[in-house]
């Protein structure tokens, strides 16, 4: 079965398959941690109610038939012991069916919490793990070798969320075509880590090179995945270079991991390690192989035509299984940081002399001395959320209002999304939300104050709102 097979990939297959599982387990276990709040029976955007909204052909979703925050509890637990097994080789161990029904498993479970996730679920990083791990079903297990149509559908995904991104930028902001847009992007980027203020205080001449490579690397270097080795292998270093420079200046989730994991599909193992001997593949398993890459194929037909679109979208699906979507960010960047600072007060009576204390977040920015952490792969949805909230108000409307009568009750399932909680588990009294502008310091202010950050008042975002039970 030399056409449709290639053992001299059964080590990348291994890498990409491991690596992926251990993806599913932090999606799995944000979900688990973080539910509650969100999308559970009293979030701010309750499961229940989004169902009842929208039918099952919409937003296919085990949640459609039953809810309860236990039963939601039980599938995102479930997904992260499963997908641990999956990380330490369970799926290597058993038959080549039962491997393919772990991983279908994983994705059924993954879908049903993303199509209910509303949009707190709506970053492209979610599409590109459902995606990725359909693929997966079919690529085997070590029962098998590597089965080449799946590898070529593989690369094929890799080509469009880099191709995709380099387009919408090249399209977007004039910034990008200047190569400026690094001036601001580091400091401006929606969860900034530990190393964004020095890549931000870069001699602009460097700011330019990086955008230049990114333009090299997004719309040149993924035509070379594509190719016969070695052009492939090299493209493929190109592309995991990229992606751990991006890893170490931001907080994107596991989109740059999972970047990274999908390039392993274009890397020929054979120098490496000698590939072990396999049986022939079952023909109903090449049956399902062929069937799988026919459906790509007919499906790749709306991100094709998006991309050689004028009005190419970003990060989109064009069905409801997240199948061959479209990826892509960052077309505009925004040259202002704003943050919303949320504070509280356990006053009766709101003067100008009120003490307000302020929430503190775990990921975006709030007191000026603190240091951003790096939080990838895990995801702060709340945080993300925030960061849009602060572009404009309408990316705030049916949860902020939410968000805060919640802070008003103390919820404690809210407030375990916090870093910090200014009134120790009590409801204050009110709660109010300002808009700052936040830039990081210079090297000079850094030395004199220790602050990383700098920020000067805006405006009031949401008025002083009181608690519903007080006087």
């Amino acid at each position: 079965m030399d056409w449709f097979t290639a053992p001299e990939y059964w080590l990348s297959r291994l890498v990409l398959q491991r690596a992926l599982a251990g993806v599913y387990v932090v999606a799995f276990v944000c979900a688990a941690l973080q539910f509650r709040a969100l999308i559970g029976q009293r979030g701010m955007l309750p499961v229940p109610d989004f169902v009842r909204r929208v039918p099952f052909k919409a937003a296919p979703s085990l949640f459609q038939w039953r809810y309860s925050d236990r039963q939601f509890a039980l599938c995102a637990w479930a997904g992260a012991l499963l997908a641990c097994a999956v990380a330490a080789g369970a799926a290597d161990a058993v038959p080549l069916w039962a491997a393919m029904a772990m991983w279908a498993l994983l994705w059924a479970l993954y879908l049903s919490i993303v199509n209910v996730g509303q949009l707190w679920y709506s970053f492209g990083w979610e599409t590109l793990l459902l995606e990725t791990g359909f693929l997966a079903i079919f690529l085997g297990n070590a029962r098998t070798a590597p089965p080449v149509l799946v590898l070529w559908l593989v690369r094929w995904l890799l080509f469009r969320v880099e191709f995709g991104a380099g387009l919408i930028k090249w399209r977007g902001d004039r910034c990008w075509r200047e190569l400026t847009c690094l001036y601001y992007h580091h400091e401006t980027q929606p969860m900034p880590g530990p190393l964004s203020r020095r890549f931000h205080l870069l001699p602009r001449r460097l700011h330019r090179v990086e955008v230049a490579a990114n333009h090299v690397t997004q719309l040149i270097v993924p035509f070379g995945l594509l190719c016969p080795q070695p052009v492939a292998s090299a493209a493929t270093a190109l592309v995991v270079v990229t992606q751990l420079w991006l890893i170490v200046s931001g907080n994107f989730s596991w989109l740059n991991w999972l970047t990274l994991i999908l390039a392993f599909a274009a890397v020929d193992s054979s120098p490496a390690a000698t590939a072990p001997s396999t049986p022939n593949p079952p023909l109903w398993y090449m049956a399902l192989v062929c069937a799988a890459t026919a459906l790509v194929a007919g499906l790749s037909y709306w991100p094709v035509a998006n991309l050689v679109s004028r009005g190419q979208r970003m990060n989109a699906s064009f069905n409801a299984l997240h199948l061959v979507n479209t990826y892509g960010a960052f077309g505009s960047v925004t040259r202002v940081r704003h943050e919303i600072v949320v504070e509280g007060t356990d006053e009766e009576e709101v003067t100008g002399d009120t003490v307000w204390r302020e929430y503190e977040f775990r990921g975006k920015p709030g007191d000026v001395r603190r240091l951003p952490r790096q939080f990838a792969p895990y995801h702060l949805r709340l945080d993300w959320q925030m960061w849009f909230a602060a572009l404009s108000p309408a990316y705030a409307a049916g949860w902020f209002e939410a968000f805060v009568a919640r802070l008003l009750a103390a919820d404690r399932d809210t407030l375990r999304l916090l870093r910090h909680d200014p009134f120790a588990g009590r409801p204050p009294t009110h709660v109010r939300a300002l808009l700052y502008r936040y830039r990081f310091t210079t090297r000079a202010e850094h030395r004199a104050t220790g602050d990383h950050w700098h920020r000067t008042l805006v405006r009031e975002f949401l008025p002083p709102v009181r608690a519903p039970h007080s006087p």
